[in-house]
């Protein structure tokens, strides 16, 4: 039924969200925790010494985006299974 295939597109885009921003959380909070003489290596392999110029910042924003990006995914797969909801219950009346 197409019905269930669309709730596990969303379900599964919500669990990447998750995912997303879980990462995104680990990576900001590790960048409060490094100290800057110890090397790191962010989720998409930047290290802290590949940037010598600078502090963090451009770490920061990257991971504070992909938070976002996160969290936006997790409402759009949300309104898809909640759509899927909607056509599941208007099909189950329809032919009730």
């Amino acid at each position: 039924m197409v019905v269930n295939s669309v709730l596990s597109a969303g379900v599964a885009g919500v669990k990447n969200g998750l995912s997303t921003a879980q990462s995104a959380a680990q990576d900001i909070a590790n960048l409060n925790t490094s100290t800057p003489d110890e090397p790191t290596v962010d989720r998409l392999g930047a290290s802290n010494q590949d940037n010598a110029g600078t502090n963090g910042l451009d770490n920061l924003t990257q991971a504070i985006v992909d938070l976002k990006v996160g969290e936006q995914q997790v409402k759009a797969s949300t309104a898809v299974i909640r759509t899927a909801d909607e056509v599941l219950g208007t099909l189950i009346d329809t032919t009730a």
